[in-house]
């Protein structure tokens, strides 16, 4: 079975056997786990921070903040919105990982705020070879009225623990600075 990985210039993606798609990620792999790096002895987020944030490639979560591997947990989807998993996930967060403190971060240059529902929509449905009425992709109307949405989505579902901040920021690409949308607030 082949795959394509990838885009060149026209932008045809390469064809690869199934068995080498993920091929130049093992390599990669190998590198990384040829030298010694520091494991921490607990999965406990040090800076007792969960950052839900979008897909976009061109985040670094952890450079926006300025944190390190193991200050923070990290969730990202499409949009960087609350979904039913994000609030599972969030939960157990904070009642098991010490999150104490939760960023939803959206940012500028985003997809789903820039595309029509309909046309996402649509794009899945021509990805996938058939109709998809109920599908719906989360768009973003507008920054603050989604934050304040999803924002308050965490503090109301009853699954996270009473005293734990929550804000709504944009991360803004071009110049790298965040601002805040949605002040902090707690359960």
């Amino acid at each position: 079975m082949l795959a394509r990985i990838g885009t060149d210039r026209s932008g045809a993606a390469p064809i690869y056997a199934v068995d080498d798609v993920f091929a130049d990620l093992f390599e990669a792999n190998a590198r990384y786990a040829a030298v010694k790096h520091e494991v921490f002895p607990s999965g406990v987020a040090r800076r007792s921070l969960a950052i839900v944030t979008c897909i976009d490639s061109r985040i670094d979560p952890l450079a926006v903040f300025g944190l390190v591997p193991g200050d923070a947990k990290i969730l990202r989807n499409a949009g960087a919105r609350v979904t039913p998993d994000v609030l599972r996930t969030l939960a157990l967060a904070v009642a098991v990982l010490g999150v104490t403190r939760i960023a939803v971060v959206q940012h500028t240059d985003c997809k789903m705020e820039s595309a029509p529902p309909g046309e996402l929509r649509r794009a899945v449905e021509e990805s996938v070879g058939t109709p998809l009425p109920d599908f719906d992709p989360l768009a973003i109307d507008d920054h603050t009225t989604t934050l304040a949405h999803d924002v308050s989505a965490l503090l109301d579902s009853g699954l996270i623990a009473a005293g734990t901040v929550v804000a709504g920021l944009v991360y803004d690409l071009h110049s790298g600075r965040l601002s805040t949308v949605v002040a902090p607030r707690h359960s």
